[in-house]
């Protein structure tokens, strides 16, 4: 099997395996529970809180565990809404924004909200300045993704929330930082984000459990209420085992994060070179795109079809996001990608385990591919 396709889940490591396996035997109390075995689990899920926050550099009480990125983008959005946005009206983002925060800002505008949304300019491009140009006085919200999940696009976040905060500071600021967690260093205190959200399955954790960070100060009404967990900010009693593995994920990626960027890096080198020499292959993510993810277009090829061949050759790779579920890319079309290549377009994505061999298989398959689908010889 060569799977190509860490952007929409990665295969969690042996040692989260374990952790999660140990936690659900071993560590099954309540949480709440005063007794001890409810004490152990309280323990291990702030163990993990505590790996979380030395990596992000902020304090562990401005952490809190949700079911997954959706959920924690949903959170700050609709609770910041819910106790910022009765005064000022107005809130922005971008149009190539992962659909949990997309869909999120349209349920806003359907409540009367202003959305301004920031498209990408004629070259396929977002700067700071556009960023900082959007917001004004009477904007309460912002959100924009740190590395784009679709081509690997890294927005100038720390610059423009910078600027924003600094000449807006009542503008709450939020990032999807789920494709850059754990792959580029993540600062808190230097990222100028008030809410920052966080998947475990894509570093390599279970599916099932995310986080949310909440600056000190930041007023979000919960989404879920109910016993009032997670210091009421996330009611439902905690996945303790799901935790434990997001947690040992964290701490045993920590160590490698710059050793893991440029091996991806020499990763997606090595893919151009290769398919630099196809015939009909044209590459979509930009050279300065974060390496882990690249969108290339199989001329002449629809994309679902190219998709399902590789698959039947042991080769795993995406369409676009893995929650688009084979509809046309709207975010390519804003990163202004030729119409010829929206239908024909793959997304390769990297993690620590990809090999040469994995892009050396996948290269040869798509040329078979050209051959028996285009009769290209």
């Amino acid at each position: 099997m060569h799977y190509l396709d860490n952007a929409a889940t990665t295969k969690p490591l042996d040692s989260v395996c374990d952790v999660v396996y140990a936690t659900m035997k071993n560590t099954f109390g309540n949480p709440s529970s005063l007794y001890r075995l409810g004490i152990d689990a309280e323990a291990v899920i702030n163990d993990a809180r505590k790996n979380l926050a030395d990596v992000l550099g902020c304090e562990a009480d401005e952490l809190y565990f949700t079911s997954c990125a959706t959920e924690s983008s949903n959170t700050v959005i609709s609770g910041v809404a819910e106790n910022y946005g009765r005064r000022k009206k107005r809130v922005v983002t971008t149009t190539v924004e992962h659909p949990s925060v997309a869909e999120a800002f349209n349920r806003l505008e359907k409540q009367g909200y202003e959305v301004y949304r920031i498209s990408p300019d004629e070259k396929g491009e977002i700067t700071d300045e556009m960023i900082f140009n959007a917001v004004d006085e009477n904007t309460f919200l912002i959100s924009c993704m740190l590395v784009n999940n679709e081509t690997g696009y890294i927005l100038p976040i720390e610059r423009a929330f910078r600027q924003i905060k600094k000449k807006y500071p009542d503008c709450i600021t939020h990032c999807d930082a789920v494709q850059g967690f754990m792959k580029i260093h993540i600062k808190v205190k230097r990222f100028f984000a008030d809410c920052i959200s966080f998947s475990g399955h894509k570093i390599h954790a279970p599916k099932g459990i995310g986080a949310l960070y909440v600056k000190k100060g930041i007023r979000v009404a919960p989404l879920l209420v109910g016993g009032g967990q997670e210091k009421g900010r996330r009611s439902g009693t905690e996945c303790t085992p799901l935790i434990a593995g997001f947690g040992q994920a964290v701490k045993e990626l920590s160590f490698t994060i710059d050793e893991r960027f440029e091996k991806a890096e020499i990763l997606k080198s090595y893919l151009l070179e290769k398919i630099s020499q196809c015939e009909g292959v044209e590459v979509n993510s930009k050279a300065e795109s974060a390496p882990y993810i690249n969108s290339i277009a199989v001329l002449n090829i629809k994309s679902e079809t190219l998709l399902h061949y590789l698959e039947s050759k042991g080769v795993f790779v995406s369409s676009g996001s893995a929650c688009s579920k084979g509809k046309k890319s709207s975010v390519l079309k804003e990163f202004k990608i030729p119409e010829k290549r929206l239908d024909s377009t793959i997304r390769v994505s990297f993690c620590e385990e990809t090999t040469k061999d994995d892009i050396d298989v996948l290269v040869s398959e798509i040329k078979n591919a050209q051959r028996e689908l285009c009769k290209i010889k």
